[in-house]
């Protein structure tokens, strides 16, 4: 059987900026501008992801435009009879782990949405009330599960109906649609009285803030929200077409995911600091903080439903990408139809997320190495999956492969000259740079642990 294929270079790129763009932009990304001192960490955080995360991201194209395999498949396909195939076997283990738990996020996402279309932070004027209101719902049993369920058979459904019908067509429809909402929200909290503190936290940096730390977190933060290391992108680029410079797509997804990033910071902090708030609110920003601050402001309503229509829409798109990989693992190195191959991810990860939201209530005190299984999952991802898988690509490409393939791939076969001058930096990168930099990171999360 033919294996299928985007259907358009608009289609590709949108499906792979949707996986890039996604909690870890509308709810990551603000609190960790809060935590690390605004521009300073953004500053960092872009310098990083065009020097080290981009060619990282180019190394996963490469792989899996390359092979046009999955993620597992493709190690298999490039490295017959070696033990590299088990670089693919982590790389398809990590977003089933990722997506249990990021899932059950999204079932927040799906709540708060339907909180915000019956008006529930505007009517209720309690300060307290909206800030233990979070605490209360993830702390309760059934209605984060139901969420959590939702919100994974959303992702199901449309993975089940194909790459082209399903992957990215959901792209091309919702990714234009994300930025118009995201970008109505950042015009409104930019025009507040008393915005203008908030616009200035963003843009102006204090270099004297930047030390080690901001640089690991700004670091992290870039991989995360490319989905760096855990197969996703790698399996994206298998569907892309061989006529495609994947060089172009690369750097389209990162610009988009940049861009969508400063644009959800100038939706959430010029409004924080519009009413006073504290920017250091940590992950409860968007759960806790946010809605307090759309029960004061004008139109607040209004300006709530839209978010959290966008915070769901960015939540699924990366989600859906992290479920194919599974998925893809299953048609093609299991023989499974689609079908059941959807059927059997969605059951390990349903399963997986009910301990992880769980975690927060009736399993609260079950802890492993003294966390609970929810921050364990994403430790265990973020620490240490996605960062050891970013590794292991980097040196699959940069020491493994030929470098006369890698350059092959990185050019069409020489018909984008352009790539091929930015190729001898490209590979100085990939070879010496990059795996340094990934150790880095690695070791100042294992210190900080």
């Amino acid at each position: 059987m033919q294996r299928e294929n985007f259907g358009s270079r608009f289609g590709a790129i949108m499906a792979m900026a949707g996986s890039a763009i996604g909690l870890g932009n509308m709810w990551r990304f603000p609190y960790l501008v809060g935590e690390y001192g605004g521009a300073a960490f953004i500053f960092i955080y872009i310098l990083f992801s065009f020097l080290l995360s981009l060619p990282i991201l180019y190394c996963e194209f490469i792989i899996g435009r390359r092979s046009q395999k999955n993620a597992f498949g493709a190690f298999k396909e490039l490295a017959p009879g070696t033990k590299w195939k088990w670089v693919g076997a982590l790389s398809v283990i990590a977003p089933v782990i990722i997506t249990s738990y990021y899932c059950v996020i999204g079932g927040w996402s799906v709540e708060y949405f339907f909180r915000s279309c019956t008006f529930s932070f505007t009517s209720n004027s309690d300060g307290m009330d909206l800030t233990n209101m979070f605490g209360s719902f993830i702390s309760s049993t059934w209605a984060p599960l139901f969420g959590h369920t939702l919100f994974l058979l959303l992702t199901a459904v449309v993975v089940g109906k194909g790459i082209k019908g399903g992957i990215e067509k959901f792209g091309k429809v919702m990714m234009p649609v994300l930025f118009i909402v995201v970008i109505l929200i950042a015009v409104r909290s930019m025009t507040l009285s008393g915005a203008s503190e908030g616009i200035s936290y963003l843009f102006k940096p204090d270099f004297s803030k930047i030390d080690g730390k901001v640089c690991a977190a700004a670091l992290g933060q870039s991989f995360f929200s490319l989905s760096l290391g855990c197969g996703t992108m790698l399996t994206y680029a298998s569907y892309v077409s061989r006529k495609e410079n994947i060089a172009s797509s690369g750097a389209s997804t990162a610009v988009a995911d940049l861009c969508f990033a400063m644009i959800a910071g100038c939706a959430i902090m010029p409004a924080v600091f519009a009413f006073g708030l504290s920017p250091q609110s940590g992950p409860g920003l968007v759960f806790e903080t946010l809605p307090l601050i759309f029960s004061q402001m004008p139109a607040g309503g209004i300006v709530a439903i839209l978010f959290f229509l966008a915070l769901l829409i960015a939540a699924v798109t990366s989600s859906i990408s992290m479920f194919e990989v599974g998925v893809a693992y299953c048609v093609e190195e299991r023989g499974m139809s689609r079908k059941w191959a959807c059927v059997t991810i969605f059951m390990i990860t349903w399963v997986l997320g009910i301990l992880c939201s769980l975690s927060f209530g009736p399993l609260s005190d079950v802890k492993l190495f003294g966390n609970t299984i929810f921050n364990f999952f994403d430790k265990l991802s973020a620490n240490y999956l996605m960062t050891i898988g970013s590794l292991l690509v980097v040196l699959f490409v940069g020491w493994k492969m030929k470098k006369a393939d890698v350059e092959d791939e990185f050019t069409n076969g020489g018909t984008f000259p352009a790539n091929r001058r930015l190729f001898k930096v490209l590979w100085l990168i990939i070879r010496w740079i990059a795996p340094l930099a990934i150790l880095v990171i690695f070791l100042s999360n294992l210190i900080g642990l």
